[in-house]
């Protein structure tokens, strides 16, 4: 797993969600290197070892254990994690089957369905996925900026991708194979009985303007943790720590603080 280090003291692990990589998370590794060792990753298949991984499948699963591969190679644990979208989703199955490597964990607008007791699947609406599935047709047939753009804005709200950054313009196409995988590799449901397997305290990041399904699994989450504090960035959606840097990193320096 390529990665890039800055700063010294407590361990911070930044994990990426889609599309992205560890280039995802310079302005936290920027205004927190200053107080804590942060380490930001990219995951198996994505930027910049794009080829060494084709042989392997694309795997929610292998990627929550490949953190806990990292960690123990890396010989600094256990480890603040911070997981944003996607790489929340991963984060938080990772520290249920490593609770031994994860001191806190924090989750920016988590990915995945949400199955809420006696309630049906929460999940995107239809038309979202209907939306990413021609998203990906897009890719795959060449028009690639065409489909980053519909994807990006179903993922945070219209004109996100218009918007955005040349950086995460570049990051998104460096890493657009990687969206038909893991729209064939569904992330699983969040359940009442999986969180009561997370040990370790647990702060909860969700943007204002995020789309509703990452409210209602934020407060999910809230309810079924046994050790979790919730907080929201305000004039934020979906890429808050892009939008606004300097709000959520101080939210992760006042959570990480007091738990080292």
């Amino acid at each position: 797993m390529p990665f890039v280090e800055r700063g010294e003291g407590a361990l911070l692990l930044f994990v990426h969600g889609s599309l992205c990589d560890y280039r995802y998370w310079q302005p936290q590794l920027a205004g927190l290197s200053k107080q804590y060792r942060c380490v930001s990753v990219s995951l198996t298949h994505y930027w910049p070892a794009t080829d060494a991984a084709r042989d392997q499948p694309f795997s929610w699963s292998r990627h929550a254990d490949e953190i806990a591969e990292f960690i123990e190679a890396f010989g600094a644990g256990p480890a603040h994690v911070i997981g944003h979208s996607r790489g929340g989703s991963v984060s938080f199955h990772f520290a249920r089957r490593h609770p031994e490597l994860v001191r806190s964990l924090t989750l920016a607008d988590p990915g995945g369905p949400l199955q809420l007791p006696g309630q049906t699947l929460a999940q995107l609406p239809e038309t979202a996925n209907v939306l990413r599935a021609r998203a990906v047709q897009l890719i795959e047939s060449g028009e690639v900026n065409a489909g980053l753009e519909l994807f990006v804005d179903s993922v945070s709200r219209p004109g996100s991708w218009a918007r955005s950054t040349r950086a995460f313009h570049t990051m998104a196409t460096d890493n657009a194979h990687t969206l038909g995988p893991q729209l064939r590799d569904p992330l699983p449901a969040y359940t009442r009985e999986q969180a009561g397997e997370i040990a370790c305290p647990v702060l909860l990041i969700d943007g204002e303007e995020s789309p509703e399904i990452f409210h209602r699994t934020v407060a999910a989450l809230d309810e079924w943790l046994g050790d979790a504090r919730r907080a929201t960035v305000n004039g934020a959606s979906h890429g808050m720590n892009l939008a606004r840097p300097a709000a959520f990193n101080a939210l992760i320096d006042q959570f990480v603080r007091k738990r080292n």
